[in-house]
């Protein structure tokens, strides 16, 4: 990550084919979140429809020069962090992704929370650190979210990423549903 100026840590994505856990899990968690995106997608009238079955968007992503996979997994040492950011990797992505805890806090490490911003129009943004137990999940946004507002929806863009590590290892895993180009 140093080299890119992203934090600190290592990072690692799979390639096609994915290994059939990652591709199951990948694939089910789509299938649970697609009608959502769309719902979002249509409270910020935005015209777009994600399709029930992963296999259909990925041709998507596919079409637009979008076919390098994104899945991925993490490990920071340390002081390790990751800079605030959000895993936009073409014109074409899913507004969700998944984070998955690997290791035990308290015990293979501390500090590393999952950091989340959320920028407001026309104010200050809010914060959110999330600490993961191993094995659990966090569904966040990939790059904004509908808000409710007086006048209907607006949008609240979101970054995210991890808190320097005071201890030990983290290791997660990250789920993205659309390609790389």
């Amino acid at each position: 990550m140093a080299r890119y100026r992203f934090g600190r840590g290592e990072y690692q994505y799979f390639n096609y084919p994915l290994p059939s856990h990652i591709q199951e899990l990948r694939k089910s968690l789509y299938r649970q979140l697609s009608q959502t995106a769309t719902e979002w997608m249509s409270a910020l009238s935005l015209p777009r429809q994600y399709p029930a079955d992963l296999d259909a968007f990925l041709e998507e992503c596919h079409a637009a020069g979008q076919t390098r996979p994104t899945p991925l997994l993490l490990r920071y040492g340390m002081q390790d962090f990751n800079c605030l950011h959000q895993d936009l990797y073409g014109d074409v992505f899913f507004p969700f992704q998944v984070v998955f805890c690997l290791s035990r806090p308290g015990e293979e490490f501390t500090g590393g929370e999952l950091l989340l911003v959320e920028q407001q129009p026309r104010a200050q943004s809010i914060g959110h650190a999330i600490a993961l137990k191993q094995g659990e999940a966090v569904v966040i946004t990939t790059r904004y979210r509908p808000a409710k507002g007086t006048r209907g929806f607006y949008r609240t863009n979101f970054r995210h990423g991890v808190s320097p590590l005071l201890s030990g290892e983290r290791y997660s895993l990250g789920i993205i549903f659309h390609d790389a180009s």
